[in-house]
């Protein structure tokens, strides 16, 4: 018998985000940013970017936080985990589109920022991984991941339908 989705334990698993290196590699395509907008005469835009890149990053650090404290109750709920995301993207969200809206046409530089960070998280997050499994090493999920849910479900197998 197959576990529902709804009473499945949650599983993360564990990623390479360093927000410090984010943060370098943001400050770093700010000024870049920043100096071939200015070339171009819209400095702003690149300052723009950079708030976006910001926004960008406190978003990936509360996701980390927020997982952090939902799966450290004892039934973490999937639930509580999507209304957090929807609330702190939405909020996010809103504040990317009002500064692009009051310092508009520059502003719009806030959203291009907000979508490049998100390039950039993936990218930081995926290669080591892909990198990983390229060498050959099988991951573990004992040091791999974060699992919650109960201590009975530790080590049991599941079976699929087709194994009846």
């Amino acid at each position: 018998m197959t576990t529902p989705a709804q009473d499945a334990p949650l599983v993360f698993p564990s990623v390479a985000f360093r927000p410090v290196r984010l943060f370098v590699i943001s400050l770093t395509l700010t000024a870049v940013a920043m100096l071939v907008a200015g070339f171009g005469g819209h400095l702003m835009v690149g300052v723009f970017l950079g708030v976006g890149l910001l926004l960008g990053l406190l978003n990936a650090l509360l996701v980390r936080r927020s997982v952090e404290s939902i799966t450290a109750k004892e039934h973490p709920l999937k639930s509580s985990m999507a209304l957090n995301s929807a609330a702190r993207l939405a909020i996010i969200t809103i504040v990317g589109l009002i500064i692009a809206y009051v310092f508009r046409p520059a502003g719009l530089g806030v959203v291009f920022g907000l979508a490049l960070f998100q390039l950039l998280l993936v990218a930081s997050t995926a290669l080591p991984v892909w990198k990983k499994l390229r060498s050959g090493e099988s991951p573990d999920n004992s040091d791999g991941g974060v699992r919650t849910g109960s201590p009975a479900a530790e080590g049991t197998e599941v079976r699929s339908t087709s194994d009846d």
